[in-house]
């Protein structure tokens, strides 16, 4: 993933660099996950005080710079609606079918992970990412986005361990996957 890739900041933006290499996307459906994911995700803040949909977008923005499908893209806007919002994969379903519910499925368990020592989570991140990527590789790539976003923001919001352990992860775990995948 390059890391000097600019991120969109509006729907409008992410359309437009969808458009240029996709200019058959459909640019409703995308809208309307970014709108359901701003509508779910409008009460909360990221650490750093701002709305946390930016967050969403920018996921989406490091998808549309990978060329990825409309339907990743969408489930990158998503990625944490089942996670801290009410919408349930039932909800998913209707609104969307069984492919995003397989996406946002798999990048949720890969979130939903709780060990009890850093070797035990390891091993088990590694054995879920497996997993998912034997399902459909897209999971991967979308947490790969998710992580990449979360690393760019990293700030003085977290404790100096706290930035260390995800730090330590990232590079044990999620930059080898990357560069396996050719996306480093």
């Amino acid at each position: 993933m390059k890391s000097e890739q600019q991120v969109a900041t509006s729907i409008d933006e992410l359309l437009a660099q969808i458009h240029e290499y996709n200019p058959g996307c459909d640019e409703e459906r995308v809208r309307q996950a970014y709108e359901l994911a701003a509508r779910l995700h409008k009460d909360q803040v990221r650490d750093s005080g701002e709305p946390y949909i930016m967050h969403p977008l920018a996921v989406a923005s490091i998808l549309a710079g990978l060329h990825m499908d409309d339907t990743t893209i969408m489930a990158g806007l998503m990625h944490d609606v089942v996670e801290d919002t009410e919408m349930t994969l039932d909800d998913i379903n209707e609104l969307y079918g069984p492919e995003m519910v397989l996406l946002l499925d798999g990048v949720t368990k890969l979130s939903k992970l709780a060990f009890r020592s850093k070797q035990e989570r390891q091993v088990e991140n590694l054995r879920k990412m497996f997993l998912a990527m034997s399902k459909d590789i897209r999971i991967i790539i979308i947490k790969l986005a998710d992580r990449l976003h979360n690393m760019r923001t990293l700030s003085t919001h977290h404790s100096e361990l706290r930035k260390k352990e995800i730090a330590l992860e990232t590079q044990e775990i999620f930059a080898p996957l990357a560069h396996r995948l050719g996306i480093y």
